[in-house]
């Protein structure tokens, strides 16, 4: 997950002074951003800060935040589609690539992810303007313009298996696919209109030297098939226990699973749920600690560095 953001008191300084998309644009500015959490806590590896739609303005779009993501010409039309444009990321986000190489001369050995946006979570937020809880817009284009659908996810995962070649390039050790609104579909939904192209995705960045890990929110009813669209890892979310997702996926890695509002909680309820997941995954390889999406806004820094803290003890207790 983003580690960085306005939980901090260090991030919330920068945004003072500039906007999100001034920050993700600027390397120096994008570069201290992604040390924040490193300098303030011993996490295992940093993430770059970009936001999940920096591709979609060399693309034709425009975008704004107020403070969410707002577009202002939304997909609503097959021509829409046809108009969006192509673009090499490797220079048209110049910016996220120079990030990544200032990130990883500071990190030193510290690993450094990269990230993009899955096909179906960039087109839903194409579609309807911004962030929804219904995705009426989206699933209404998905079903009644299915060929105009299918040619904007392949346009949009083009441009996705580009981008991430060309953080990999840059440097970034491991690249994270997020489709953090999957959930919002159903599972054949999900088969017929968006495994395909997230699969394309995700074979084409195989064998290019970096781990994938393959995120999604509210996959319990279909993880298996989202688990098949590829992945050396796959990120899990708090609605689902380890051990039934390890049944159902079978010997995969797994990135998981801490519900966020509990980072909120008092410290010992907080303390039980990660001993609870530690114990779930105590016996398993290739288990990766983590959020089952971003850190809310409220949440206390302190309790951040208790997690740190009692995942690195637990561990070395556990070996």
């Amino acid at each position: 997950m983003r580690q960085a953001g306005r939980y901090m008191k260090e991030y919330r300084a920068l945004r003072e002074k500039y906007s999100i998309l001034q920050i993700a644009k600027t390397p120096e500015l994008a570069c201290a951003v992604t040390l924040q959490p490193i300098s303030a806590m011993p996490v295992d590896a940093a993430i770059i800060f970009a936001d999940l739609l920096l591709p979609v303005e060399p693309m034709g779009f425009k975008l704004r935040f107020g403070p969410g993501p707002i577009i202002d010409n939304p997909v609503r039309s097959p021509q829409a589609v046809r108009r969006l444009k192509d673009f090499d990321p490797a220079q048209g986000l110049s910016c996220v690539m120079s990030a990544i190489r200032l990130s990883r001369r500071e990190l030193g050995d510290i690993p450094l992810i990269g990230f993009a946006g899955a096909p179906f979570t960039v087109a839903s937020y194409l579609i309807e303007g911004g962030a929804s809880r219904d995705f009426i817009k989206t699933k209404a284009f998905m079903h009644e313009q299915p060929k105009s659908w299918d040619l904007l996810m392949r346009k949009v995962r083009r441009i996705t298996v580009d981008y991430l070649k060309a953080q990999i390039a840059a440097g970034a050790q491991a690249v994270q696919l997020f489709d953090s609104w999957i959930g919002a579909l159903s599972p054949a939904e999900y088969r017929s209109h968006v495994l395909p192209h997230s699969r394309f995705v995700l074979r084409a960045l195989k064998g290019r030297g970096a781990p994938l890990i393959h995120f999604g929110t509210g996959t319990c009813g279909f993880l298996e098939e989202f688990a098949s669209a590829g992945g050396d890892v796959i990120g899990v979310d708090w609605r689902v226990d380890l051990s039934a997702a390890w049944r159902r996926i079978g010997p995969r890695a797994i990135q998981g699973n801490l519900d966020p509002v509990l980072l909120m909680a008092p410290k010992p309820v907080l303390k039980k749920a990660v001993r609870e997941i530690l114990k779930q995954a105590a016996w398993r390889r290739g288990f990766i600690f983590n959020l089952g999406h971003g850190i809310l806004p409220a949440t206390p820094a302190a309790h951040v560095r208790c997690v740190v803290d009692w995942v690195h003890q637990w561990n070395w207790q556990a070996n």
